[in-house]
């Protein structure tokens, strides 16, 4: 393939028409320089030279690693294009970065730096997964995305990233979205990809914290937030919003984990004109479409054009037109009508259901069934509590039992807090569900995806 040629892929060669279709609109703000759509389109372009120079064809596996910047997004424009197998990475550990090139078997790398500049260099791998035959077959271009893994191993989702472009087709209101997800997450894939195609504006933050993310909202007049509960928790706590001027903003997205009710219940008093919807989407899947039964419940409906889902023993089964081929480095959840076991446990209210958390992070109590979102939603309506993290423990009597690790607002006795928390949560919560042990910690409980970090203490 010779230099500045886009693939001849449909949707593909669609979605990057389109963004010529918006040449004068801003596409992306980052640290307050904007970016109309023909700066990016030409920036598309220097990359595949760029691409060229490194030897860089149709089915080569390239991890794209740095933050969310213009370069980076124009880098991945210009290797979907170009019909490559994407890695996107953000800034890891030196073995935790071994360990996802080693899994993805990643043949080129390239690091984008945040003053724009790039280095590319060759692995010395081949790229020989069965999974990336049948995209190279095809003629396709690729997307491998890793989990977060909070409890156990990150598993390493193949999509084909045609049928990933495929659902940006409809034409909607162009929007101001701020990048809070990085381009390592589904979430931040789909901002990306939802964003530009309808000729919208990507606002990017330096840093994700709650004064920075809500001046970037104030200073660029950004209109939609897609982010996590744990986020939106710190942002309360912080007193952000009510320091910055919210009034362009009109729609909060929120999802990756459950969300507190006390959070949600608290953002509505903060926010008053902003509409709040729960997101459902997985690496595995892609982004489904959702309807939040009001402002202020966890209730939602799930499915539409594409998408379709069944529930066995309470657990949610979901068929995605996008789904992924297979797992790089473990075996598939998918039965023989083509729905994924999402492991994520559902309770049922007519159209609507809730989702309770996932099998994996259940607290087995004698035989009960204990959520930790569910007990973490408990001590978060607590006052002097800023956060909470509920995980199990083992023990000798009931096989399990419950911890939960609090960072406070302002410094108390360890003994004080835990007798008083648990007073609490034995008037609100069944006994099974009380914690057994609390523990006070001011470290951070969330992941860099701003997710919490659970697992078997």
């Amino acid at each position: 393939m010779t230099g500045g040629h886009l693939n001849n892929v449909g949707n593909v060669d669609r979605f990057l028409e389109r963004l010529r279709s918006f040449e004068a609109n801003e596409a992306l703000i980052s640290d307050n320089r904007r970016f109309r759509y023909g700066e990016l389109l030409e920036a598309v372009r220097d990359w595949q030279r760029y691409l060229d120079s490194q030897a860089v064809g149709p089915g080569s596996v390239v991890s794209l690693e740095g933050g969310y910047s213009p370069g980076s997004c124009a880098a991945l424009l210009a290797l979907i294009g170009r019909g490559a197998i994407v890695v996107p990475l953000g800034r890891l550990p030196e073995a935790r970065r071994a360990e996802f090139l080693d899994a993805a078997q990643v043949e080129v790398t390239l690091d984008v730096g945040a003053d724009g500049g790039r280095r590319g260099a060759s692995t010395g791998r081949t790229a020989d997964h069965e999974l990336y035959d049948r995209l190279r077959l095809a003629g396709l271009p690729g997307l491998v995305l890793f989990s977060s893994g909070t409890t156990g191993r990150s598993k390493a989702s193949v999509l084909d990233f045609d049928k990933v472009l495929g659902r940006y087709r409809t034409l909607r209101k162009p929007l101001r979205i701020l990048s809070f997800l990085s381009l390592d997450h589904i979430g931040g894939i789909n901002t990306l990809l939802h964003t530009l195609s309808q000729g919208g504006t990507v606002v990017t933050v330096s840093e994700r914290t709650p004064d920075t993310v809500f001046a970037a909202i104030a200073g660029h007049r950004v209109q939609v937030l897609p982010t996590t509960p744990t986020f939106l928790s710190m942002a309360l706590l912080s007193g952000a919003a009510a320091r910055h001027d919210t009034s362009s903003l009109e729609l909060v997205t929120y999802g990756t984990e459950p969300m507190p009710q006390r959070t949600l219940r608290h953002l509505g008093d903060a926010l008053p004109t902003v509409r709040f919807k729960q997101t459902y989407g997985l690496s595995e899947l892609g982004i489904l479409p959702t309807r939040s039964k009001s402002n202020d419940t966890v209730w939602l409906k799930l499915g539409g054009e594409g998408f379709e889902y069944k529930i066995i023993n309470d657990i949610l089964w979901v068929r995605s037109e996008m789904a992924m081929l297979g797992y790089l480095n473990a075996p598939t959840r998918f039965d023989d009508e083509g729905y994924f076991d999402t492991q994520d446990v559902v309770e049922v209210e007519g159209d609507y259901i809730r989702i309770l958390g996932r099998r994996s992070e259940m607290i087995n109590v004698g035989g009960e069934k204990v959520y930790p979102a569910e007990v973490e939603s408990v001590l978060l309506d607590l006052e002097n509590v800023a956060d909470a993290t509920v995980s199990g423990i083992p023990s000798p009597v009931t096989g399990m039992a419950v911890k939960a690790v609090v960072r406070l607002i302002a410094d108390e006795s360890g003994e004080s807090v835990e007798r008083r928390l648990r007073k609490a949560c034995r008037q609100r919560l069944e006994p099974f569900k009380v914690p057994a042990v609390v523990e006070v910690s001011g470290d951070p409980q969330h992941n860099d995806r701003f997710k919490k970090m659970r697992g078997l203490s």
